[in-house]
């Protein structure tokens, strides 16, 4: 109608233009902060999510490690004699330890993030989990170092003390906890950047920053 009428629609002033390219770009701006703040929230959950789950495999895959070898340990006659032996894991300490201490991981993961919520209401509550944390790491990682001497004994046997391997008699036990090793060190790893992160959060939350 205003064309028809010959007049013509006056262009928006200038202040109404910046004012809308400000309000644009400030939703635009604020869309990428909340979308990194929940990535940088949501990193310690994927991390404890994923120790919980390899600590828990590893616990489980070593304490259901057993095999069994039958020898012949003397012939009588024409008639063998054998005997069968078995491997398992509460025949070693260290691999009893390895069990309890990567149980212990898995389950103290599993807590944390079923009460995440009430951990992030209070700040007390994070140091706490924090402190829990290291104890954690600390206890599953002399589990797995334990166990690895074991292994590495178990394998490669002692010249000096005169101990034969086992794994060439036991070998689907030694590879069972092979990969029982490799999730629990998995584990430590990802208890470590558990420790970092939370250090990080804490030291930037402190009333001194």
């Amino acid at each position: 109608m205003d064309l028809e009428r010959g007049s013509k629609t006056p262009p928006p002033s200038a202040p109404a233009v910046a004012a809308a390219t400000t309000t644009t770009s400030t939703c635009c701006g604020n869309k990428r902060p909340q979308l990194r703040d929940r990535l940088v929230a949501l990193q310690p959950v994927v991390l404890r999510a994923a120790a919980a789950l390899a600590t828990a495999a590893a616990a489980a895959v070593m304490a259901l490690n057993a095999q069994s070898y039958t020898a012949v340990v003397a012939i009588i006659g024409t008639r063998p004699l054998t005997q069968t032996f078995t491997a398992k894991f509460r025949d070693t300490p260290a691999f009893v330890y390895f069990v309890i201490a990567n149980a212990i991981a898995a389950a103290y993961n599993l807590v944390v993030l079923l009460v995440r919520r009430l951990i992030l209401r209070r700040r007390m509550a994070g140091l706490v989990v924090h402190m829990l944390d290291m104890v954690t790491m600390a206890l599953l990682a002399t589990g797995t170092a334990t166990a690895a001497a074991m292994a590495e004994l178990g394998k490669n046997g002692n010249v000096h003390a005169r101990w034969n391997p086992i794994c060439d008699r036991f070998g689907s036990f030694c590879s069972r906890g092979g990969v029982a090793l490799a999730s629990s060190f998995t584990g430590v790893a990802l208890m470590l950047a558990l420790n970092l992160l939370s250090a990080a959060s804490n030291a930037q939350c402190s009333p001194g920053q």
